[in-house]
């Protein structure tokens, strides 16, 4: 018999009781600033210094010290290091909290923040301070070639061959602090649910758009709601 395994997707939900800025709720980032203009590969193409400006504040925020891993990151951490089957956390966020509270078993399907990319020989490097025009490559040596780790509007996330193999075979698909409305990830649940197989639940402060689509919602604050059902499924209340 093989053993069961769990996929969870977090969104921004979960690290915005870490203090870290949300993109989409009231007062969000994209109230702030066009997306278009920082958040595509156009935008970038128009003005790269607007875009660098814009991350390297989303990175000096990060690495402040009052920005700290909370409760539900570290039940999920626990949960990939007790669970006695497989976990794969699959994150839409860019920041290094979960890595900070100790999962290891994760994907960044929209890319890190402390990470950048060289446009011209496909580099990733590791980089958490300021991000200009001006840094050269270290890898190829040109100048003005490197872009945020982050995939942008009209890209294509990463890893998705390895995350819908994962929604196939899961016995539990946890969907952690996400609003519903953002393609892929919106639409994973239904994978689950058509593949026939995996149990699905909403962990979140609210509905999202795709509440409907799960067999269980519990609502709530992550920090509240997630250490609790992690509970659940190690102490073996919660059966897969």
């Amino acid at each position: 018999m093989s053993k069961p395994s769990i996929v969870i997707l977090t969104g921004a939900g979960i690290s915005k009781e870490s203090g870290l800025d949300t993109f989409r709720c009231a007062g969000g980032l994209w109230q702030q600033v066009s997306l278009e203009d920082v958040a595509t590969p156009e935008g970038f193409q128009r003005n790269p210094a607007l875009v660098h400006d814009f991350y390297n504040a989303r990175r000096a925020q990060l690495r402040s010290p009052e920005i700290q891993p909370n409760e539900a990151h570290r039940a999920l951490a626990r949960l990939e290091q007790e669970f006695p089957g497989t976990v794969l956390l699959v994150t839409q966020n860019i920041d290094d909290l979960h890595e900070r509270a100790g999962s290891q078993s994760l994907i960044h399907m929209h890319g890190e923040l402390l990470k950048a990319e060289c446009e011209a020989c496909g580099a990733v490097l590791p980089w958490d301070g300021d991000l200009s025009e001006a840094d050269v490559c270290p890898s190829c040596q040109g100048a003005g070639l490197l872009r945020p780790r982050v995939v942008w509007f009209g890209e294509m996330p990463l890893e998705m061959p390895r995350i819908f193999h994962a929604l196939e075979q899961c016995d539990l698909f946890i969907s952690v602090g996400t609003s519903g409305n953002v393609y892929p990830a919106a639409g994973f649940v239904d994978h689950v649910q058509r593949c026939g197989q995996g149990d699905t639940i909403e962990l979140n402060l609210e509905p999202s758009e795709g509440a409907s689509l799960f067999d269980q919602k519990r609502y709530g604050p992550a920090t509240r709601i997630v250490p609790a059902f992690v509970e659940e499924i190690l102490s073996g209340s919660y059966r897969l």
